[in-house]
């Protein structure tokens, strides 16, 4: 499978000797593999930075220590937060013991990373191979990470506050005081960001700032520092709320 989404080579009548094929490449920030779908599986994975995978269903950013798995047939756009790099394993369906059938996150301890690696050598024996990806297959570990997606409201009075939020997360006014800035009551502004996104204001920008605490993390800031940066009083109290919105608690993401 190449980086920009083409299928390998290959009669389809006629799956290829190996089960998995690596497939390695630099992505450069702002750079984006837009929607797109393979007859593969992938295991979209980064060694280094922080990879984000949009799918019809979630948005998830991953950090090194997870990947995701999309089965073929997926729609999904792949970008990096940040410079980073790729090493996605691709899956032919036919030799696969997995079943997922929607995106799944697993985890990548070190064991599955050097195995990643150690498939990426195209000099590998075939029983070597064989091998290593048999114990691949017995690594992929489901995580119970939940998708970070956020909907931006329609109306153009919620969307000046979100694109405010978005820009600057601390900031901590009330529907009310948005409202004298916009030219709408907390009430409307309440009822657009729960009719335009599914979800009240209050729970809309925690995950605003989950998702702006992410990149922060990524780039090794502490916790400490993190929580002030997108708008909490203490450390225990973002904590709090990066598991309650990601799954995890920000040190078992990252860790």
């Amino acid at each position: 499978m190449s980086p920009n989404g083409q299928e390998l080579p290959q009669d389809p009548g006629t799956p290829p000797p190996t089960a998995i094929v690596i497939a390695s490449f630099a992505m450069s920030v702002g750079r984006w593999f837009h929607t797109h779908e393979h007859r593969a599986h992938q295991l979209a994975w980064s060694p280094s930075g922080l990879v984000t995978v949009r799918t019809a269903t979630g948005t998830w950013l991953l950090p090194p220590t997870l990947a995701l798995w999309i089965p073929a047939g997926i729609r999904h756009a792949t970008g990096p937060s940040g410079a980073a790099v790729m090493r996605s394993a691709y899956v032919v369906p036919a030799r696969c013991p997995v079943r997922w059938t929607e995106p799944t996150v697993v985890a990548v301890p070190s064991l599955l990373r050097e195995l990643i690696n150690h498939l990426a050598a195209p000099e590998l024996p075939r029983a070597a191979r064989t091998r290593a990806e048999a114990v691949v297959f017995d690594l992929l570990q489901p995580v119970s990470v939940h998708t970070v997606s956020v909907t931006d409201p329609a109306d153009p009075r919620a969307c000046r506050v979100a694109e405010a939020l978005a820009a600057h997360p601390a900031d901590g006014r009330s529907l009310a005081e948005w409202g004298l800035t916009v030219g709408a009551s907390a009430r409307t502004l309440a009822r657009l960001f729960t009719t335009d996104t599914g979800m009240s204001f209050g729970r809309w920008r925690e995950r605003v700032r989950m998702r702006a605490a992410m990149l922060l993390l990524a780039d090794g800031l502490t916790v400490e520092a993190v929580a002030r940066r997108v708008g909490y009083a203490s450390a225990s109290s973002f904590v709090a709320a990066f598991h309650r919105t990601v799954g995890l608690t920000p040190r078992q993401y990252f860790k």
